[in-house]
């Protein structure tokens, strides 16, 4: 076999290769048996027709088409290693000749990952929020452990905002009650807005036993999306008591003796929280920084593959377990379908920037993953996806992912290498020092990866 690399373009290359005819005799031999299974031919066993029988039969034509398609994948991935190119998705293969007895040559065109070139990323300098917590921090962090602790006692007025009243549901859509649009004894804490659009405005002024009727879009159910016709009951009206705080808040609600203890752990919790964000804010800006500085063209249809998976993940994924449609979620959004599809495609080449540069990191400064590292990353993972570690583990060796698990460790390496090389100062002009943290940076690279034009929206509003 001989086989000559033409570059197309940098994302794109065309192999073209000449099989002489006698490296296919195998794929021939494979064809014959393949046929003979599948065929009758009166006067032979099966299994036992003789090749010159099924030439005049079925065709020589059938035969070599056959082994062809049994050898082209062979001969494919043999010209690949040859000429050592790092290919991306399936090729378009053209055979251009194939002369029985003679030679089989085709063409297969396919995308490979780019050339890039590294320059010194060392002069990388970014600026992240200072970390400062407030005793207005503290209020805020004290008072929600305060409503946690909240009691009610039912009370014989009107409802008002904070109190938690006990509802009967009904919903109907164009006059017909829906078969899960009742609910009895639910209950709601007014001005929480956990149920649906419109209720606190019909419940306040209501006393136990009163009875109101408003109308709103439905969140989730067989009918979610559509206007309907709810009436609500009110069956009791509690009103909130929170706890004084003093120690014995304190001691009710934390293993503190007094409520200057509580406080001063919580200081330090909303401290530890802040530096989390700070590094995670470090990183994706040194990140964006970084791409800035490397040139990376991004393989066409590569491309257009991540925006149909993106789209499709939040179409039938993520939308669909809040009650979404697109149609609807740009609504809420306030985007045109043109504005989403910009977005999409301004992530999903963010995305393949990302990985191509750090890969190219991993290389250039030879990092490696080792178990602990993969079997920590694993665990985070796990964690953030809701299963148990050994059920996310099966599911990534059954899936194949373990590959895809060991890239984002050590793309998160290669990034660690660059914010550590970075000069990081907070918005007080101080310089930052950053913990190492490999498996953080790691997900710092997937969320980039997989950012949803949402999310990328939301960082640049933020």
């Amino acid at each position: 076999m001989k086989s000559a690399v033409e570059t197309l373009n940098p994302t794109r290359v065309r192999l073209s290769i000449e099989v002489p005819f006698e490296e296919l005799k195998d794929s021939l031999d494979a064809a014959y048996k393949k046929i003979n299974q599948q065929v009758t031919v009166k006067g032979f066993r099966k299994g036992k027709i003789p090749a010159r029988v099924i030439d005049q039969r079925f065709g020589r034509g059938a035969v070599l088409e056959e082994a062809v398609n049994d050898a082209l994948p062979k001969f494919y991935t043999e010209a690949v290693n040859e000429a050592e190119i790092d290919v991306l998705g399936q090729p378009e293969v053209d055979i251009t000749e194939l002369k029985d007895g003679e030679t089989l040559n085709f063409t297969a065109e396919v995308d490979v990952r780019p050339a890039i070139e590294i320059p010194d990323y060392s002069g990388i300098e970014v600026e992240v929020d200072a970390v400062e917590v407030t005793d207005e921090d503290i209020d805020k962090s004290v008072e929600q452990l305060r409503e946690r602790f909240a009691s009610t006692s039912p009370v014989e007025r009107a409802a008002e905002d904070g109190d938690v009243v006990t509802i009967d549901l009904e919903a109907k859509v164009d006059g017909e009650v829906l078969e899960d649009g009742v609910a009895s004894g639910v209950s709601y804490t007014i001005g929480s807005g956990e149920l649906l659009d419109g209720i606190d405005d019909a419940v306040k002024g209501l006393e136990a036993g009163g009875e109101a009727t408003f109308t709103s879009e439905l969140k989730g159910g067989s009918a979610a999306g559509k206007e309907a016709e709810v009436t609500v009951k009110v069956t009791q009206v509690a009103a909130r008591e929170l706890p004084e705080l003093d120690d014995e808040f304190a001691q009710l609600a934390s293993e503190f003796d007094t409520l200057e203890e509580l406080r001063a752990d919580s200081r330090k919790r909303l401290e530890n929280m802040k530096q989390y964000d700070q590094a995670t804010q470090a990183q994706e800006r040194v990140l964006e920084k970084l791409l800035e500085l490397v040139e990376v063209p991004v393989p066409e249809k590569l491309l257009e593959d991540e925006i149909n998976t993106r789209k499709h993940n939040l179409e039938h994924h993520q939308l669909g377990q809040m009650g979404l449609n697109l149609e609807k979620y740009l609504e809420i959004q306030g985007k045109t379908a043109e504005e989403f599809d910009t977005e999409t495609k301004e992530a999903a080449v963010k995305g393949i920037k990302t990985q191509f540069v750090l890969d190219e990191l991993v290389k250039r400064e030879k990092l490696n993953v080792n178990q602990e590292e993969l079997t920590e990353h694993l665990m985070r993972r796990a964690a953030s996806s809701g299963m148990s570690p050994d059920q996310f583990a099966q599911a990534v060796v059954e899936g194949g992912q373990v590959p895809l698990l060991v890239g984002e460790v050590a793309r998160g390496k290669a990034l660690a290498v660059v914010v550590e090389a970075a000069t990081v100062k907070d918005t007080n002009g101080e310089v930052v020092d950053l913990e190492d943290d490999e498996d953080e940076t790691a997900e710092t690279v997937e969320a980039a990866a997989e950012e949803t034009p949402a999310e990328a929206e939301e960082k640049t509003e933020g």
